[in-house]
Protein backbone atom coordinates (compact mmCIF):
# COMPACT_ATOMS: atom_id res chain seq x y z
CA UNK A 1 0.00 0.00 0.00
CA UNK A 2 1.64 3.46 -1.27
CA UNK A 3 2.15 5.76 1.28
CA UNK A 4 -0.11 9.12 1.93
CA UNK A 5 -0.03 12.49 3.00
CA UNK A 6 -2.53 14.86 5.03
CA UNK A 7 -5.62 14.40 6.00
CA UNK A 8 -6.57 13.42 2.21
CA UNK A 9 -4.42 11.01 1.99
CA UNK A 10 -6.00 8.86 4.86
CA UNK A 11 -8.77 8.62 2.39
CA UNK A 12 -6.92 7.47 -0.36
CA UNK A 13 -5.46 5.10 2.17
CA UNK A 14 -9.05 3.54 2.69
CA UNK A 15 -10.10 3.83 -1.02
CA UNK A 16 -9.29 -0.29 -1.41
CA UNK A 17 -10.91 -1.51 1.21
CA UNK A 18 -14.22 -2.92 1.57
CA UNK A 19 -17.17 -0.46 1.69
CA UNK A 20 -20.09 -0.80 4.47
CA UNK A 21 -22.62 -1.15 1.49
CA UNK A 22 -21.71 -4.78 1.71
CA UNK A 23 -22.20 -5.58 5.22
CA UNK A 24 -24.32 -8.99 4.67
CA UNK A 25 -20.82 -10.61 4.45
CA UNK A 26 -18.31 -8.08 5.60
CA UNK A 27 -19.89 -7.18 8.97
CA UNK A 28 -16.31 -7.55 10.78
CA UNK A 29 -14.33 -5.99 8.37
CA UNK A 30 -16.27 -3.47 8.29
CA UNK A 31 -16.06 -2.95 11.60
CA UNK A 32 -12.22 -2.95 11.44
CA UNK A 33 -12.24 0.02 8.28
CA UNK A 34 -14.40 1.57 10.32
CA UNK A 35 -11.96 1.56 13.44
CA UNK A 36 -9.20 1.67 11.45
CA UNK A 37 -10.19 4.99 9.29
CA UNK A 38 -11.43 6.74 12.33
CA UNK A 39 -7.85 5.94 13.97
CA UNK A 40 -5.86 7.38 10.76
CA UNK A 41 -7.54 10.37 10.91
CA UNK A 42 -6.72 10.73 14.83
CA UNK A 43 -3.79 9.90 14.30
CA UNK A 44 -3.22 12.95 11.56
CA UNK A 45 -4.36 15.21 13.88
CA UNK A 46 -1.59 14.12 16.15
CA UNK A 47 1.22 14.84 13.54
CA UNK A 48 4.02 17.52 14.15
CA UNK A 49 3.24 18.72 10.60
CA UNK A 50 -0.75 18.89 11.35
CA UNK A 51 -2.92 18.99 8.53
CA UNK A 52 -5.65 22.06 8.78
CA UNK A 53 -9.29 21.36 10.10
CA UNK A 54 -10.46 21.26 6.87
CA UNK A 55 -8.44 18.92 5.75
CA UNK A 56 -9.35 16.69 8.39
CA UNK A 57 -13.03 17.45 8.00
CA UNK A 58 -12.66 16.85 4.79
CA UNK A 59 -10.95 13.24 4.77
CA UNK A 60 -14.22 12.40 7.47
CA UNK A 61 -16.77 13.46 4.56
CA UNK A 62 -14.78 11.27 2.24
CA UNK A 63 -15.54 8.38 4.97
CA UNK A 64 -18.93 9.10 6.18
CA UNK A 65 -19.84 8.65 2.27
CA UNK A 66 -18.10 5.08 2.76
CA UNK A 67 -20.11 4.18 5.90
CA UNK A 68 -23.20 4.95 5.21
CA UNK A 69 -26.19 3.53 3.32
CA UNK A 70 -28.55 5.40 0.96
CA UNK A 71 -32.23 3.79 0.20
CA UNK A 72 -32.78 2.63 -3.19
CA UNK A 73 -34.94 4.10 -5.41
CA UNK A 74 -37.60 1.50 -4.80
CA UNK A 75 -38.19 2.88 -1.35
CA UNK A 76 -40.71 5.65 -0.19
CA UNK A 77 -38.82 8.23 -0.45
CA UNK A 78 -36.96 10.64 -2.61
CA UNK A 79 -33.89 8.85 -2.76
CA UNK A 80 -31.16 11.23 -4.36
CA UNK A 81 -29.99 11.24 -7.85
CA UNK A 82 -26.41 11.19 -8.26
CA UNK A 83 -25.42 13.88 -11.00
CA UNK A 84 -23.53 12.59 -13.85
CA UNK A 85 -23.22 8.75 -12.25
CA UNK A 86 -21.00 10.59 -9.53
CA UNK A 87 -21.40 11.15 -6.18
CA UNK A 88 -21.47 14.20 -5.08
CA UNK A 89 -20.26 15.89 -1.72
CA UNK A 90 -21.64 19.56 -1.94
CA UNK A 91 -20.89 22.44 0.37
CA UNK A 92 -23.97 25.14 0.53
CA UNK A 93 -22.83 28.51 1.33
CA UNK A 94 -19.33 30.48 1.49
CA UNK A 95 -16.65 26.87 1.33
CA UNK A 96 -14.17 26.59 4.11
CA UNK A 97 -12.37 23.87 2.54
CA UNK A 98 -10.71 25.76 -0.27
CA UNK A 99 -8.85 22.62 -2.75
CA UNK A 100 -8.73 20.14 0.12
CA UNK A 101 -12.03 18.69 -0.26
CA UNK A 102 -11.18 18.13 -4.46
CA UNK A 103 -8.08 16.75 -3.17
CA UNK A 104 -9.78 13.92 -0.81
CA UNK A 105 -11.97 13.23 -3.43
CA UNK A 106 -9.86 13.11 -6.53
CA UNK A 107 -9.56 9.80 -8.39
CA UNK A 108 -12.07 7.97 -5.74
CA UNK A 109 -15.21 6.74 -5.79
CA UNK A 110 -17.78 5.65 -3.77
CA UNK A 111 -20.25 3.01 -3.89
CA UNK A 112 -19.17 2.54 -7.39
CA UNK A 113 -19.69 6.08 -8.28
CA UNK A 114 -16.65 8.98 -9.26
CA UNK A 115 -16.74 10.70 -6.13
CA UNK A 116 -16.60 15.01 -6.92
CA UNK A 117 -17.19 18.41 -4.71
CA UNK A 118 -19.51 20.50 -5.66
CA UNK A 119 -20.19 24.10 -4.37
CA UNK A 120 -23.74 25.55 -4.73
CA UNK A 121 -25.54 28.37 -4.06
CA UNK A 122 -29.31 27.29 -3.35
CA UNK A 123 -30.67 25.21 -0.98
CA UNK A 124 -32.95 23.59 -4.05
CA UNK A 125 -29.98 22.62 -5.70
CA UNK A 126 -29.02 20.46 -2.72
CA UNK A 127 -31.66 17.81 -3.39
CA UNK A 128 -28.67 16.30 -6.02
CA UNK A 129 -26.17 16.38 -3.34
CA UNK A 130 -25.44 12.70 -1.30
CA UNK A 131 -23.69 14.69 1.30
CA UNK A 132 -24.31 18.37 1.85
CA UNK A 133 -21.66 20.36 3.92
CA UNK A 134 -23.81 23.43 5.33
CA UNK A 135 -21.46 26.59 5.73
CA UNK A 136 -21.37 28.95 8.87
CA UNK A 137 -22.48 31.40 6.32
CA UNK A 138 -26.10 29.75 6.31
CA UNK A 139 -26.59 30.32 9.66
CA UNK A 140 -29.29 31.98 9.53
CA UNK A 141 -31.07 30.16 6.60
CA UNK A 142 -30.57 26.88 8.33
CA UNK A 143 -34.22 26.18 9.30
CA UNK A 144 -35.42 26.77 5.15
CA UNK A 145 -32.36 24.70 4.18
CA UNK A 146 -33.24 21.66 6.27
CA UNK A 147 -37.20 21.92 5.33
CA UNK A 148 -36.12 22.20 1.99
CA UNK A 149 -34.90 18.60 2.31
CA UNK A 150 -37.71 17.09 4.15
CA UNK A 151 -38.56 14.45 1.86
CA UNK A 152 -34.99 13.95 0.66
CA UNK A 153 -31.79 11.14 1.59
CA UNK A 154 -29.14 13.95 1.82
CA UNK A 155 -26.90 13.98 4.28
CA UNK A 156 -26.35 16.50 5.94
CA UNK A 157 -23.51 17.85 7.93
CA UNK A 158 -21.75 20.56 9.30
CA UNK A 159 -19.70 22.59 12.20
CA UNK A 160 -22.12 24.97 12.71
CA UNK A 161 -23.34 25.45 16.38
CA UNK A 162 -25.88 23.23 17.81
CA UNK A 163 -26.30 21.84 14.79
CA UNK A 164 -27.35 18.26 15.40
CA UNK A 165 -29.94 20.11 17.81
CA UNK A 166 -31.32 22.18 15.73
CA UNK A 167 -32.41 18.86 13.33
CA UNK A 168 -29.11 18.64 11.24
CA UNK A 169 -27.49 14.79 11.06
CA UNK A 170 -23.75 14.80 11.74
CA UNK A 171 -22.34 17.58 13.53
CA UNK A 172 -18.45 18.61 13.81
CA UNK A 173 -17.32 19.50 17.28
CA UNK A 174 -13.51 20.07 18.23
CA UNK A 175 -11.96 17.80 20.95
CA UNK A 176 -9.09 20.32 22.40
CA UNK A 177 -7.39 20.15 18.73
CA UNK A 178 -9.19 16.90 17.08
CA UNK A 179 -11.85 16.99 15.15
CA UNK A 180 -14.54 14.62 16.18
CA UNK A 181 -18.31 14.31 15.01
CA UNK A 182 -21.78 13.77 16.88
CA UNK A 183 -24.79 12.77 15.55
CA UNK A 184 -28.65 12.87 15.33
CA UNK A 185 -30.13 10.07 14.63
CA UNK A 186 -34.10 11.45 14.29
CA UNK A 187 -33.10 13.24 10.89
CA UNK A 188 -31.21 10.02 9.97
CA UNK A 189 -33.80 7.82 10.09
CA UNK A 190 -36.90 9.95 8.55
CA UNK A 191 -34.35 10.05 5.56
CA UNK A 192 -34.15 6.42 5.34
CA UNK A 193 -30.37 6.50 5.67
CA UNK A 194 -28.23 3.68 7.02
CA UNK A 195 -25.18 4.11 9.35
CA UNK A 196 -23.13 1.87 10.54
CA UNK A 197 -23.02 1.05 14.01
CA UNK A 198 -19.46 0.67 14.19
CA UNK A 199 -19.33 4.57 12.59
CA UNK A 200 -22.16 5.36 15.29
CA UNK A 201 -19.79 3.99 18.20
CA UNK A 202 -17.09 6.29 17.74
CA UNK A 203 -19.91 9.56 17.71
CA UNK A 204 -18.89 11.35 20.51
CA UNK A 205 -22.59 12.05 20.89
CA UNK A 206 -25.78 10.60 19.95
CA UNK A 207 -28.83 12.28 20.19
CA UNK A 208 -32.51 12.37 19.26
CA UNK A 209 -34.09 15.69 18.51
CA UNK A 210 -36.46 16.87 15.29
CA UNK A 211 -36.14 20.92 15.23
CA UNK A 212 -35.47 21.35 12.00
CA UNK A 213 -33.08 24.65 11.93
CA UNK A 214 -34.57 26.51 14.76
Amino acid sequence: MRPTHGAYGAARTLSGLSTWSKRPRRLGRAALVVGWALAVISSLQAQKSSPTEYEVKAAYLYNFGRFVEWPNKERPVQATALSGGRFTVCVLGQDPFGQALDAALAGEDINGANAAAIRISKPKEAVNCRILFISSSEDTQLKQILVALEGTSVLTVSDLPQFSQRGGMVQFVLDGKKVRFEVNLTPVEHAHLAMSSQLLKVAVNLRRSDRPGE
